[in-house]
């Protein structure tokens, strides 16, 4: 599990945590020698690595893969885009380092996405005027030069910015994790938290805030020098299972590795959805029997049977065609020897109409 970032660790987890590659330098050579490294290391081991990179600046990373993988000759490399801010993208990391040994590969480079959707990662920010990493109105570009003003900005699980109105941000916050939740909190430059914590941490009601240093990357992320970024998570003990058991995974066709996404993370194929039963057609036939209706009475004894075959249609009856003129009914003819009917003849084709004249309506016989 490698995290191609400089995103230090939080240490929430202990000795779980993703490998960090910073990829500085002045060359691709520098940049990604660590890393190719690291990942020959383990593939010819017969492992797979997973590599998480911040979308907002994948440059480096997304290079450095396609060196890696290209440099080994091998797929055994995943490149694993996560959109979230630094502080959420470390924990994040961790988180799925944590798993990585109980789950296979495919679904350990599926699993950020579905981690991120759980925790409610965010900033407090005083102007959102440079913010680019997360879409804001001209209406909120311009509130930020008003004095006095805040704004909540929130990276996972949706992405959304909004102004506290009122000095109350509940109506801001747009989800909670499960109970008993705690707080990761990181303030850039000299940020002032007052208003952070009288009217942020009461709403979230976390047990636990534990303070981190300033991230590298949290300027850059947030647009600005002065924000406090959090992350809200659960710290219940199944916190991290069901997000295990909310991936819906098939089988890989090519290289067989468990697939969530449209594409396989680490060969590129197609993934193809498991196929079930077609779908009922709108215009079927009811059953024949429902399982609910009560059993038909037996008829009496000394009934006939009822013959077989559909009961006459209900309604008016359609009159059939005139008989042909020269076929006139007559008796029938008798029978032969043998008790056999004589065969009846049969009737000569009509003949074609030559007259015009408006054609008769059709109706069919019901």
């Amino acid at each position: 599990m490698a995290l191609l970032a400089d995103v230090p660790s939080t240490g929430h987890l202990g000795d779980a945590r993703a490998r960090r590659f910073p990829l500085g330098g002045d060359d691709l050579a520098a940049q990604t020698g660590e890393f190719i490294d690291f990942a020959a290391h383990h593939v010819t081991h017969g492992r797979k690595v997973v590599a998480l990179y911040p979308r907002w600046q994948g440059g480096r990373a997304e290079r450095a893969v396609r060196f890696a993988r290209g440099a080994l000759r091998t797929d055994h490399i995943a490149a694993v885009p996560v959109d979230v801010s630094p502080l959420a993208l470390s924990l994040l990391a961790d988180q799925v380092a944590y798993l990585a040994p109980y789950l296979p590969a495919g679904l350990v480079a599926e699993l950020a996405d579905e981690l991120a959707s759980h925790v409610l990662a965010g900033g407090w920010l005083r102007s959102v005027a440079n913010l680019s990493t997360i879409p804001i109105t001209v209406k909120q570009h311009m509130g930020s030069f008003a004095p006095g003003v805040a704004f909540l900005a929130f990276c996972a699980p949706v992405k959304r910015v909004g102004r506290v109105k009122k000095t109350d941000p509940a109506a801001n916050i747009p989800f909670l994790p499960v109970n008993p939740v705690q707080i990761l909190v990181s303030a850039g430059g000299d940020a002032d938290r007052t208003a952070f914590d009288t009217q942020f941490l009461p709403v979230v009601g976390a047990t636990a805030m534990r303070e981190l240093p300033e991230q590298p990357l949290g300027a850059t992320y947030w647009g600005s020098p002065r924000y406090v970024e959090f992350v809200v998570f659960s710290a219940h003990q199944d916190a991290l299972a069901h997000p295990v058991r909310a991936l819906r995974s098939t089988t890989c066709a090519w290289c067989g590795e468990r697939v969530v996404g449209p594409r396989c993370r680490f060969c590129g194929a197609a993934n193809q959805t498991p196929a079930g039963r077609p779908p009922a057609h709108r215009g079927a036939a009811p059953p024949l029997s429902s399982p609910s209706a009560p059993p038909a009475a037996a008829p009496p004894r000394g009934t006939p049977p009822s013959p077989s075959g559909p009961p006459p249609p209900s309604g008016p009856r359609v009159p059939g065609p005139p008989p042909h003129p020269s076929s006139p009914a007559g008796p029938p003819s008798p029978p032969e020897a043998n008790g056999r009917p004589r065969p009846q003849p049969l009737p000569p084709s009509p003949v074609p109409r030559t007259e015009t004249g408006p054609v008769p309506e059709y109706r069919p016989a019901r």
